[in-house]
């Protein structure tokens, strides 16, 4: 199984804490349209032995897009790939871009998951960050959107100065009230080179502060659990069988290619990206060009890319993949730099799942305590 990536590059306005690459002019939008779907087609024979399971349309802003223009992209996958039968195909979306009738209409495409960039149900706090969206547009969203899609993921920025948590877990039950299924919850953090940058180094931004966002993701960890969602990646939580298909793909080291300007491909062996350039891109496309580069993966590579990816997820590393796939050595290093942390209760080994004999398979797993700090105990166990 494999996945598709599409990223469209446009907004209708810049977020101050993103780096994600876009543009605010859709001048070229048509263009770069034809663009990716001419990728598409080139790149067919990277995954001709793989079926598509997942479908993702992020960016950028993809609710920019007409219907129209959405479906000639889907159909183009279908006329080149293999699909599976029920594949998860989601549309990153803004809440000022979904209003009653497009919802309806996304609704009869074959987009069945939406994922809705709320960020904050707080004028205050979408002010601050420049959404284009506000309280109400939000609310109204999701008030129609949950009449129209059974799945449905949305958005959230925890760690935003000024921010009480009374005020957090108001968020949290704003969107618990409307039954969503899915939360992806990210804390805010300073990107170089961005207008949040940029103003916390005048003084114009309050510098973020760790220990809040810490509070907010320990609040975010119990009031979902509370309501029945499982913690299965560090920054998302998803009722049963409301997982995100495509982003657990990427967790397990399934393939994708990522299709369009800045968007990045894996095999497992090699990783490559498109250039973040909307000219260039098309350019290059229009020559019948690849807009990429791409980088072979050392052993070591992969190693770090199973325990950075592994160490953030519910089902953790295991050692005897480790031990099948990369040898003893790997395994033996990683579990004595793994001990300090075991002793200091952020990791554990406990035996989880089980293999074709029914016999359990031993998994490094972060605790409780060590989950705010995944991805800094992971590059702890990089193999350099």
């Amino acid at each position: 199984m494999a996945g598709i990536y599409i990223h469209i590059p446009f907004c209708k306005q810049a977020c101050f804490y993103c780096d994600f690459h876009f543009s605010t002019s859709l001048k070229k939008k048509d263009e770069l349209i034809s663009c990716l779907i001419k990728e598409i087609e080139i790149r067919k024979e990277e995954l001709q032995n793989e079926t598509i399971e997942t479908i993702y349309f992020g960016g950028g802003t993809p609710s920019l897009l007409t219907i129209d223009e959405i479906q000639s992209i889907i159909d183009t996958v279908y006329a080149n790939y293999k699909v599976t039968g029920e594949p998860e195909i989601t549309l990153e979306a803004n809440p000022d871009d979904l209003s009653s009738d497009q919802i309806i209409q996304l609704s009869k495409s074959p987009i069945n998951r939406l994922s809705i960039g709320v960020q904050s149900f707080f004028e205050e706090d979408l002010k601050s960050m420049n959404r284009a969206h506000n309280t109400n547009e939000a609310k109204n969203c999701l008030s129609m959107a949950t009449r129209h899609f059974d799945n449905i993921t949305v958005d959230l920025i925890y760690g935003i100065p000024n921010m009480t948590n009374a005020r957090w877990k108001e968020n949290l039950q704003i969107l618990f009230d409307f039954g969503i299924s899915h939360i992806s919850s990210y804390a805010l953090t300073v990107e170089p080179n961005t207008a949040l940058d940029s103003f916390i180094a005048k003084g114009k931004y309050p510098p973020l502060d760790e220990e809040l966002a810490k509070q907010h993701f320990e609040i975010l960890v119990e009031e979902t659990q509370k309501q029945g969602f499982i913690h299965y990646e560090i920054s998302n939580f998803g009722k049963p069988d409301y997982f995100s298909k495509h982003n657990t793909s990427y967790w397990q080291g399934k393939k994708y290619i990522g299709v369009g300007p800045s968007a990045h491909s894996f095999n497992r062996t090699h990783r490559s990206w498109n250039v973040a350039n909307n000219a260039k891109y098309i350019k290059s496309l229009q020559e019948n060009k690849l807009p990429n580069e791409i980088e072979k993966l050392s052993i070591n590579d992969q190693f770090n890319e199973y325990i950075m990816t592994g160490l953030r997820t519910i089902w953790g590393v295991s050692l005897s993949k480790i031990e099948s796939e990369f040898g003893i050595d790997f395994k033996s290093q990683l579990l004595n730099g793994a001990e300090k942390f075991i002793q200091e209760g952020l990791l554990v080994v406990t035996l989880s799942d089980f293999d074709e004999n029914q016999n359990g398979i031993e998994k490094l797993k972060t605790t409780k305590k060590g989950k705010f700090l995944a991805d800094g105990l992971a590059s702890e166990l990089f193999r350099i």
